[in-house]
Parts: structure tokens; C-alpha cells; sequence
């Protein structure tokens, strides 16, 4: 079940959260909390109901892990748990690939059954690693086998995160006031909820075309040019940020009806001014796990400089082979090591021989680390969406003007003079991409712009505490009044425009899978 879908938001929510306050207000907690677990595994049913057995058996398997953390042999029992998440995962998500390689290495002809991805089987594998782990270095003592359901099948965070500890969420539900409804949590939860259906059904729907056109024709042997690469890049790397927001936006704004604050996941990651801020700012709870539970654990930063950019490095493949089973994604996570190797070294030279009075930043400087972080991450996206390295190859030729360059209809008036500055480039009408027309154009700035200079959702809810831990993100903007929801006609209006136009566009189909559904 979507969220941006008719059944989800006419239906399954509404009865969901009038059944879960009915039954709070009479203090019948724990129904309450068995109404919400049977809800959550209904929505995960929904895509389908084979696989539902599958989350439960992870589930008794890792309760019955925790529990036997608290008595004698902890650290076998822990490495037996993660072992068996692990080849839990490998199974579903890698082992077609795995066989698949090994075929061609030792020429063999080894059939192995497809394996349909379970929805959402890297989340919650990982969410309870972070469960067992924490239990074993005496974090949560965790007894309550219904509680445990919930942390793990919460429906606003299961299919795509946000990746949530033990300690963060469920000490939530324990108190009384929340089964107790509140106007106000109904009325925040809502406004970022719709929020972040604008920018999934209206704002990321709306290019995936302009991104797909160009990843398809470069799978099938096409040659793409300057201005059709580079417009279907950028489509993409925009549909990606706004359908990840949106999402991220969304699954807060559900837990907040319910009065629970999810975990920040996602803030402005593109006015990043350098690599490692960028993960700061995407995917911020995946970067914790990497952190937490690979980096720190095979040595971090304990052992000098070359082995910390080799930890980098390992965490980074890590992170790329978590997201897909194929070389590009391992591609993908080999970039953005590199790329942090090379911020870490910069940061290095710098402190040693471009140092400024109180470490002050040029506007010049700020702007070339945004731009080249920007185009860095751009480039990291193509082999990210190609479906093979050869398609990824074929955007990257484009994007470096290996098959000339075209331009939209609307422009092709002007070819001769172009051809007066670029006598040896090929200057065809454009056929693909976001720049192959003007309203692609438009799209493509307009988009932009929204990204770099307008405020983010939970800048703008920044009153009312949308998410925990944003503070640390939006420090100094507590005195930008001009930006900060105040609940007037004005933001009210623009609410409701948001509902109604993502409400028409998915009558019109627009409405897709969230592209991190794949991962």
C-alpha cells in the first residue's frame, strides 16, 4: 500500500488512527498498541500477504535473540543473531548475484530460481540488528514481546526508514498522554504529510519521465548528447531528492498523528557545501548505521589516516552494495568513498597551509564547495540509476560532449552561430531529456530552485518540533520568523493547495512507487 494512494489516505489512515484513539482513550494501552501492529502488518500484507510470514519470523527470531542476550554466552548469541540477519538478507537480495557472477568467473551454467525482493527487507533487517546490538551493550532491556512488534512493524517507518533505535521510539508509547488525542498532533502531522505528498506526486512524478527517456534509450545502445545527458541527470538526481523528502516528510508527519516523533532523516542534503556534509544531511539515519555499526567497528579513526580511509572506503562499498545487488550500486558506493577520501584530504592541506583568521569561509569558497559538490553527486547518481555500467557509460560520453551537442526545437534557430563557436560539434534538435523542451527547462529550474533556496519542511515546522533531533540542523533559524509556519490564512491556503493538486495528479496516474521501495 502507497502513501500517496486513495486507499491509503481515504481508508486504511483514517480507520487506523480513529481505531488506535478509541481504544487509547480507555486506557486499554496495550489493544491499542495491538490495534497498530495489526494495521501495520495489514498495510505490509497488502503488497503481499505471502511474505507477511517472513517479518514474523524475524521478529520471533530476533525478540527470542534479545532475550537470550540477558543471560550467559551474550557475545555468541550476538554474533549467531547477526549472522543469521545477514544471510537472511544475502538470501533475498544478493543471491542471484552472487550466482550470476560466479557463473561467469568459472563459466558455469548454474540455475538458480529468481528471488522476488520482500518490500522493505533491508529496513527492518537492519533496524534490528540495531535492536540485538543495543541490547547487548545493555541499552534496552526489552521484555514486552508486543512492544517489540510495534518497533519493528510501525507502519509510517517500515517500507523505507526512517532506521529508528530501540530508545528513540518506543519510551514514546509508554506514555499515557499519547493515547489521549490531540488536535494539534493531528494538525502537524497532517501539514507535513502533505507537504511531502506535494513534492513525491507533483514535484518528483513529474520529471521521472524526463529521467527515464534518457536512462532507457542509453540501456539499449543509444547515443545521448550534451544537452539530453545532462537534462536526464539532472531529472533524476531532482526525482530522487524529492521523492526521498516526500517520503521522509510523510512518514513523519504519520508518526506525529499518532503524537510519536520519528528520527530527522533527510535535510537539504544538496545546498551540502562539501561531500561529507552531504551525508550528514541524506539518508541521515542509514549514514548512523554505516557509522555506528561498520565504521567504528572495523577501527574508525583509531588507527591513523590510511587505515581510516580505508575504513571510509569499506563502510562507503558497503553502503552501495546495501542499497541494490549489482555492480553499479557497488560503483555508486565506491565514488562516494572516494569522494569523502578526498574531502578528508582536503580538510587536511587546508588546516596546514590555507589557514584563515577564525577559520572563516569566502562566499566564493562556500559557492565553489556547493558547486562541486552538487556536480559530484550528480555524477555519482548516473551509475546509480543505470540499470548496467555500459548504460552508465553512454549518459557519461553525453555528459562529456563525446556526441555533440543539441538543442531544444525551440532553440535550433540559432544553430548557425553556434556552429561559428563549435565548428566540429554535430548540432542536432534535441529529442531527449529535460532540455529538450522549454517546459523542461522551466521544470528543471524551478525545481532547482526550491532545492537551493527556499526552506525545507522541517525548517518550516520548525515551532512545533517535527522530528527529533532537529535542532542541531536548524540552528540560528529560531529568529527567521518569516519562514516558520505560524498557522495563518496565508500558510493555510498554501496547505490546501498542496492536497488539492497532489489529489488531481493522482487521479491523472501520476502517483508511483517511491524509488527507495527498490533498496
Amino acid at each position: 500500500m502507497l502513501f500517496n494512494s486513495y486507499i491509503f489516505i481515504l481508508l486504511f489512515l483514517p480507520i487506523t488512527l480513529v481505531g488506535f484513539y478509541m481504544i487509547g482513550a480507555r486506557n486499554h494501552h496495550q489493544i491499542a498498541i495491538s490495534w497498530l501492529v495489526s494495521a501495520s502488518l495489514f498495510f505490509y500484507a497488502w503488497w503481499n500477504p505471502a511474505y507477511v510470514s517472513l517479518i514474523i519470523i524475524s521478529i520471533l527470531f530476533n525478540y527470542g535473540i534479545g532475550l537470550s542476550l540477558q543471560g550467559r554466552s551474550r557475545k555468541i548469541v550476538l554474533i549467531l543473531g547477526v549472522i543469521c540477519n545477514l544471510a537472511l538478507l544475502a538470501y533475498f537480495k544478493y543471491a542471484n548475484f552472487f550466482v550470476e557472477n560466479i557463473n561467469i568467473l568459472m563459466s558455469g551454467d548454474v540455475v538458480f530460481e529468481d528471488i522476488i525482493l520482500p518490500l522493505a527487507i533491508s529496513f527492518f533487517t537492519f533496524q534490528q540488528i540495531t535492536y540485538i546490538v543495543d541490547t547487548y551493550r545493555g541499552e534496552i532491556k526489552e521484555s514486552n514481546f508486543l512492544h517489540y512488534c510495534l518497533f519493528v512493524t510501525f507502519f509510517p517507518q517500515l517500507i523505507a526508514g526512517p532506521i529508528v533505535h530501540h530508545k528513540e521510539m518506543m519510551p514514546q508509547f509508554l506514555k499515557n498522554r499519547l493515547y489521549k488525542f490531540k488536535i494539534q498532533n493531528l494538525t502537524i502531522g497532517l501539514t507535513i504529510f502533505l507537504i511531502g505528498l506535494f513534492k513525491k506526486v507533483v514535484l518528483a512524478d513529474s520529471v521521472a519521465d524526463n529521467a527515464n527517456s534518457v536512462f532507457t534509450a542509453a540501456e539499449v545502445g543509444g547515443q545521448l548528447t550534451f544537452f539530453e545527458a545532462w537534462g536526464g541527470v539532472l531529472a533524476y538526481s531532482l526525482q530522487l531528492y524529492f521523492d526521498f523528502s516526500g517520503y521522509s516528510d510523510m512518514a513523519i508527519g504519520l508518526a506525529r498523528m499518532f503524537g510519536i516523533m520519528l528520527p530527522i532523516n533527510f535535510f537539504s542534503p544538496y545546498k551540502s557545501v562539501n561531500i561529507i556534509e552531504f551525508w550528514r544531511r541524506w539518508h541521515i539515519t542509514l549514514s548512523r548505521f554505516l557509522r555506528d555499526y561498520v565504521y567504528i567497528q572495523i577501527g574508525g579513526n583509531r588507527k591513523g589516516p590510511l587505515r581510516r580511509y580505508l575504513n571510509v572506503m569499506i563502510t562507503m562499498l558497503l553502503g552501495g552494495f546495501w542499497h541494490g545487488a549489482g555492480w553499479t550500486f557497488i560503483i555508486w558506493g565506491g565514488l562516494h568513498g572516494f569522494y569523502i577520501v578526498t574531502n578528508h584530504g582536503w580538510n587536511l592541506l587546508k588546516s596546514q597551509f590555507f589557514t584563515t583568521p577564525n577559520n572563516s569561509k569566502s562566499a566564493f569558497g562556500l559557492f565553489m564547495g556547493w558547486l562541486i559538490t552538487f556536480l559530484s553527486i550528480s555524477v555519482a547518481w548516473v551509475v546509480f540509476r543505470a540499470e548496467t555500467v555500459d548504460g552508465a557509460i553512454r549518459v557519461y560520453e553525453g555528459m562529456l560532449m563525446l556526441n555533440g551537442v543539441s538543442l531544444p526545437q525551440q532553440l535550433i534557430g540559432i544553430e548557425k552561430s553556434m556552429l561559428l563557436i563549435f565548428p566540429e560539434f554535430p548540432i542536432v534538435a534535441a529529442g531527449l531529456g529535460s532540455f529538450g523542451s522549454a517546459v523542461g527547462i522551466v521544470k528543471i529550474i524551478l525545481l532547482l530552485f526550491i532545492v537551493w533556496k527556499l526552506p525545507n519542511t522541517l525548517e518550516w515546522m520548525l515551532s512545533f518540533k517535527p522530528a527529533l533531533g532537529v535542532e542541531k540542523y536548524c540552528i540560528g533559524l529560531k529568529d527567521q520568523r518569516n519562514i516558520i509556519w505560524k498557522s495563518s490564512k496565508l500558510d493555510s491556503l498554501l496547505l490546501a493547495f498542496f492536497a488539492y493538486f497532489s489529489l488531481i495528479y493522482m487521479s491523472f496516474g501520476y502517483a508511483k512507487e517511491f524509488l527507495y521501495f527498490n533498496f
